[in-house]
This record gives C-alpha cells, structure tokens and sequence, in this order.
C-alpha cells in the first residue's frame, strides 16, 4: 500500500493527524490544479478547502481498486473547483489550451503520477484528429461542461458527449498499446 492509501485509510478512521500529512502531501498538487481550472487564487483556495473537507468526509469511500489515490484525490480538487465556477457564475469560455494540461498530470520531474505516463498521453492524444485533443483537453484538465463545448464548437451536446467519448476510448486504447510495450 503506497503513502497517500495509507494516509487516506488513517483519515477515513478519523485521524487529524494523517489528515493534516494528506494535507501536506496532496495539497500543493491539488492547488495547482483548482488554481488552473478557476484562474483565480482566492476561488482555488477556496475550492481546494471544500476539496479537503469531501475527502474528510468520504474517504472511508476511497477504493484503491477502482485507481490510485492521486487520481481519487485529483477527481474531487477538480470537481470542486468546477462547482466553485458556477457558484460564482463564471463560465470558462475563451480559455486557451496548451501543454499545461498535459503538465498539470504530473509532478514536475515526475514521469507517472498513478500510473498515467505523461508522454505516452500526450503522444496518444497526438494521435486524435485535431477536435478530439481540443474536446478532450477543455472537458478534462480545463473543466469545461458539455454546454459550453457544444457552444464553442456549434454542435448539439449529444454530439459533444458522442465526440468526447470517442476520443476517450480512442485514448483507451492508444495507452493500453503504449503499456504494453508496443513500438512507439
């Protein structure tokens, strides 16, 4: 059982301790996340503290079968931070891509962050028509909802999520091949 399980198990019987090291542990990560989905300081902080107060609350939920801690960890900061969005009414329109969205997988100098290889992403998501990438990188490191897509892309939102979930399992499949082993 890797540190953070084992810290979320400690937190799921109650200890502020472990709490207070998952704090410690995560936090940095998380914030840079809530900070570029909101790009505003105070609503990322403020997301990152309902963020740690879902994982107070839930953490006896956390199934490490179902995916690493991390990725646990990262669903809930970005979820947070959406909903802070649209709590203070702010859409996300207008917002540029880049390779952030591919650096923001990872720790800096870190190849894997719960089993997500950076590069083997960012080459798979090469391998999707230039659309795919955009959707997928908006709806899933920008935190873009399926109507705001549907209206940057003039397209109905049965057809966003039919387009994205595509490109998802294009993406399945691309990084099941890098795994295991084939050329790249």
């Amino acid at each position: 059982m890797d540190a953070l399980s084992a810290l979320i198990g400690a937190v799921s019987d109650g200890d502020e301790r472990s709490f207070a090291a998952l704090y410690e542990a995560a936090g940095p990560k998380l914030f840079g996340i809530t900070l570029r989905i909101t790009r505003d300081r105070n609503l990322a902080e403020d997301a990152l503290q309902d963020a740690f107060v879902h994982i107070w609350q839930t953490a006896g939920r956390y199934d490490a079968a179902r995916g690493s801690p991390m990725a646990w960890l990262t669903v809930i900061a970005r979820n947070r931070a959406i909903d802070a969005l649209r709590r203070r009414g702010r859409g996300t329109a207008g917002r540029e891509i880049g390779d952030e969205a591919l650096a923001a997988m990872a720790d800096p100098g870190a190849a894997t962050d719960g089993g997500v290889e950076v590069l083997a992403l960012a080459r798979c998501l090469e391998r999707l028509e230039a659309k795919g990438q955009e959707l997928v990188l908006l709806a899933y490191f920008e935190g873009w909802t399926r109507e705001e897509l549907a209206e940057r892309f003039e397209a109905p939102v049965n057809t966003i999520k039919t387009w994205l979930r595509r490109g998802l399992i294009s993406l399945r499949a691309c990084l099941e091949e890098e795994g295991d082993g084939a050329p790249r």
